[in-house]
């Protein structure tokens, strides 16, 4: 991982070679010495860390690792004080001819002369250090360590032993392990793969294994065989090692030329043994993709019912269920808490038959919590714990070092050996990322926008042709989420991620790589006990002592977290001292201003106040020139300084205050004021939420034509001519949020020449005299809200065409009595919001339209009588919502006396919510004794 920090640095040379460093005679020979030097290195780095990987590391390498990685910190340290020494400088004195003619520019000559020596001293130690690392055999990658050096390392792999558990030691498994049997001898007659995923540890070998050895498996299938692929493999053992299986499963004996021949004639062996049987095979633990793509060559289709199941830890290895409707990918859930409890009482209290004594429960609780249903961990601790005496006192001391016992106890090393196969296995553009989940508290839910900018401004992600830097890290997100490394923890109505975290034992794992590497992390909590050169800081849950200890002008990065108060001096050092830092993330910190250092902080990429108290920018926010994202979300700032202009490179801009005074349902967020100028932020691709201050503004608008998503506020009717001819030149956007002066304002959209190509989400805010006509041009949108339109002409008879529409919301939108969904209308809709709609008391809905729907959002709808009776057609259905619906309406509904229960029977989920205190709601199941007493009152 030490390659990550020279990976940084040799792509942090490149723009110096081409600007900065022809300023002085000798300085850019050297920095392409520094060059060359870092990308051999790089290569052994690579050589080292899979060693390390896979059989330990020895300490002389860990001693040269450790050398590559703080040299590369330094030259780092030292490229950056040469930018930021010229960025002091008038542009025209860059040049040489001015140092060169100026006897006042001597004091910058000499300057230069000083890195120069300090560039030509690293080149000496880059020099040592590769010959030092070739005297120790990091020459040729993948070649051994040599002579006394070499350390072996013998490990067995404990899921080997998964293989033989009795029916007896399995917890949780039952209804997963009947899913899968009936999948394998039932269903259609053509060959299904099913792909089980999940966490490494969470027990798919043991699952798959029971099913596999179950009597209606084995009595379904002429023949079968298990094979376990594992991350390194070789095919043509593999495949004799299945026909083997196959026929010996017969009681026959396989032909003794196969142990000669090549792969393609095993495969044909394959396919001609298999094609008038009905087969089963397993292939445990795969890793790699193209092992499927070679694989499957080997299956004929006979018609027979042949089933195949792959056990990965990554989606993306998985045959994928949109590639056939005979693929199908389960995803196997952690153990829930009762299951895991079960589970570890048996292994710690053995003799005592899996009774935990009453004194011992609320700790085992706390133990088998941090397992979060990860069988490996549950059965590892409690087998750890059934060796040790039942004494609440060490109990309480094992629970207090558990994670240092996960890192040093040799009977918990099996935990953290799986999990880290799955880190090992990542390509080196993710291992980066992966590891800077340890910068965030435990069970900390994590926002994916904010965690792909951190690593943008982090560096850890490289752009790719055709997308931008963001579109490339939220890849590296999702293959994150399919190797099962990162949990998903909430998604939209649309089915975009919005937060996730990782497994608390994965994170243990993540804390043990980062303090060996000095990659993050430094928790304030002991702060005391690491150097004090961490690049990274992670401050948690800190007291003003702590936080006023750290000096180190070379951290690059501060995120702040839980902390309940930010000395004043605490700023001032980060702002003034910390003059190479990259980023800072400041949300939800108890700060209410930035110091004008702020301005010296030239390398800055990314700066959040979002959730603070600050109200004023200082104005040399706008010497921040390398700046690419400025988070002001929720914070109390309402006006942008003049200044915010000079921040050419900024590419993400929030910037709203929260108005908790108004109503329910209706958005609550209120724009900042921005100066003429906002033209030069040619960078732009996200701009949230500004107030549509003069035309002139307005007109600017359009130079922003790297926007994704825009949101303008107080936007008044005159204005919307000049909106729209802005809007038509953002040819990128896919979100975009109007909104008026008032409810009453109406917005003048009408001319807009042509569709947006890529508009995905459209927000409306005021007044509509008619639907603009362009909307319904949009074929690729996927979200409309309407608030306060008021149309005349029912919006659904327009709108249900658009094919790809998923989220409908009308609020107060329409002043008709009369709603129509046609069949066909909505092919898509997911989520269907009819709110506050005054006149409105019919909905028809044709038999085949929304035939995806999943939620219907209707209230208050006073004129409303009934539902309709075609609901019952809407199969997909899941969450029927009414709020603050008459009496009379939601009386007909209820099981037993209502007229109207019957049409919705089917609906998993119908549900009345009420207004009970300001904009508390309260809800209510259908047929809920309270909800009919309030209605009876």
């Amino acid at each position: 991982m030490a390659e990550t920090a020279v990976s940084l640095v040799i792509e942090h040379l490149v723009p110096l070679l081409i600007q900065e460093a022809q300023l002085l005679n000798g300085i850019h020979e050297e920095v392409v010495g520094i060059k060359c030097e870092m990308e051999m290195i790089q290569s052994f780095l690579k050589d080292a860390d899979t060693r390390a990987e896979k059989d330990g590391t020895t300490n002389v390498a860990k001693a040269w690792v450790k050398q590559v990685r703080e040299e590369a910190y330094h030259i780092e340290d030292v490229i950056d004080e040469y930018i930021l020494h010229f960025a002091k400088q008038p542009h025209k004195r860059r040049r040489r001819f001015y140092l060169l003619q100026k006897i006042s520019h001597i004091a910058i000559y000499l300057k230069l002369h000083v890195i120069a020596s300090e560039i030509q001293g690293i080149n000496k130690t880059l020099d040592g250090i590769r010959k030092s690392g070739e005297r120790y055999g990091f020459n040729t990658i993948g070649k051994r360590l040599s002579g006394s050096d070499t350390k072996s390392v013998t490990w067995h792999d404990p899921r080997v032993t998964s293989l033989f558990l009795d029916e007896a030691e399995v917890v949780g498994i039952e209804n997963p392990k009947a899913e899968l049997i009936e999948k394998l001898v039932e269903g259609p007659s053509k060959c299904m793969v099913i792909s089980v995923v999940g966490i490494g540890g969470l027990g798919k070998t043991t699952l798959v294994k029971k099913v596999y050895d179950n009597e209606k498996v084995t009595m379904h299938f002429d023949c079968h065989a298990w094979i376990t692929v594992s991350q390194s493999y070789k095919m043509e053992e593999l495949l004799r090692d299945m026909i083997n299986q196959f026929y010996k499963s017969r009681k026959e004996f396989a032909p003794r030329e196969i142990d000669i021949m090549k792969e393609t004639s095993l495969i044909e062996v394959l396919k001609q043994y298999l094609r008038e049987l009905r087969y089963v095979v397993i292939f445990d633990d795969l890793w790699h993709t193209e092992f499927w793509r070679y694989i499957k060559c080997g299956f004929p289709e006979n018609d027979k019912g042949n089933r195949i199941i792959i056990t990965t830890r990554s989606e993306d290895v998985a045959p994928s269920d949109k590639e056939s409707i005979y693929y199908h990918v389960y995803k196997l859930p952690p153990l829930p808490l009762e299951k895991a409890l079960e589970l570890f009482y048996r292994k710690v209290f053995q003799r005592e038959e899996g009774h935990c004594p009453p004194d011992f429960i609320e700790l085992s609780r706390a133990i088998v919590g941090r397992c979060e249903g990860l069988p490996l961990a549950i059965v590892a601790i409690g087998g750890l714990l059934s060796t040790k005496d039942k004494v609440l006192h060490e109990w309480h001391k094992f629970h207090s070092s558990l994670s240092s016992e996960l890192e040093s106890n040799p009977h918990l090393i099996n935990i953290t050996k799986i999990l880290s196969l799955s880190y090992h296995d990542l390509p080196y553009k993710l291992k980066a990322c992966f590891l800077y989940f340890g910068m965030f508290p435990e069970d900390y839910f994590i926002n994916c926008a904010r965690l792909i900018r951190l690593w943008i401004a982090e560096g850890f992600v490289k752009e790719k042709q055709g997308l931008t830097l963001e579109e490339v890290a939220q890849d590296c997100l999702k293959e994150l989420i399919h190797r099962s490394l990162v949990q998903v923890e909430m998604v939209d109505s649309r089915g975009k991620i919005r937060s996730c975290r990782v497994h608390d034992m994965l994170r243990e794992v993540i804390l043990s790589r980062s303090e060996e590497l000095n990659f993050r992390l430094v928790s304030i909590r002991n702060y005391s006990s690491f150097d004090k050169i961490a690049r990274r800081l992670s401050i948690q849950n800190n007291s003003n002592a702590s936080l006023q200890s750290i000096t180190s002008s070379q951290t690059r990065s501060i995120l702040v977290f839980g902390v309940d108060e930010v000395p004043k001096s605490f700023l001032e050092i980060c702002f003034s001292n910390f003059k190479l830092m990259k980023t800072m993330d400041f949300e939800g910190a108890p700060i209410d201003y930035i110091p004008k250092e702020v301005g010296n902080l030239f390398h800055l990429k990314y700066l959040s106040l979002r959730d603070t108290k600050v109200q004023i920018l200082p104005k040399s926010i706008g010497e921040l020139h390398n700046l690419e994202t400025l988070d002001l979300k929720r914070s109390l700032v309402s006006e942008l300084p003049a200044e915010i202009t000079g921040l050419y490179k900024l590419q993400y801009l929030g910037a709203y205050i929260e108005n908790f005074d108004t109503e329910f349902s209706i958005d609550s967020r209120r724009g900042v004021k921005i100066h003429s100028g906002i033209g030069c932020l040619q960078s732009l691709q996200k701009l949230v939420k500004i107030e549509a201050n003069n035309t002139a503004l307005i007109t600017e608008l359009g130079s922003l034509r790297q926007l994704r998503k825009f949101e303008i506020a107080n936007l008044k009717r005159e204005n919307g001519m000049d909106l729209c001819t802005a809007l038509g030149k953002m040819s990128h956007l896919q979100a975009l949020t109007i909104n008026g002066t008032s409810q009453e304002e109406v917005l003048e959209l009408q001319m807009m020449s042509s569709p947006l190509p890529l508009l995905q989400s459209l927000g409306l805010y005021g007044r509509l005299e008619k639907l603009p006509e362009w909307i319904p041009k949009h074929k690729t949108i996927v979200r409309i809200c309407l608030f306060w339109s008021r149309l005349m002409d029912d919006p659904l008879m327009v709108l249900q065409a658009l094919p790809n529409l998923m989220i409908l919301r009308i609020y107060d939108g329409y002043i008709g009595e009369q709603l129509h969904i046609e069949g066909g209308g909505f092919q898509k809709l997911k989520w269907l919001g009819l709110e506050n709609l005054e006149g409105f008391n019919r909905l028809t809905i044709d038999e085949g339209a929304l035939p995806l729907l999943e939620t219907i959002l209707i209230g208050p709808c006073p004129q409303l009588k009934e539902v309709p009776c075609s609901i019952h057609h809407l199969k997909c259905l899941k969450y029927l919502i009414f709020y603050d619906m008459p009496t009379e309406f939601v009386l007909s509904l209820q099981p037993n006396e209502g007229p109207d229960f019957w049409k919705v029977t089917h609906v998993p989920s119908v549900l009345f919510w009420y207004k009970i205190q300001g904009l508390r709601y309260k809800s209510y199941k259908l047929g809920d004794p309270e909800l009919l007493d309030r209605l009876r009152r």
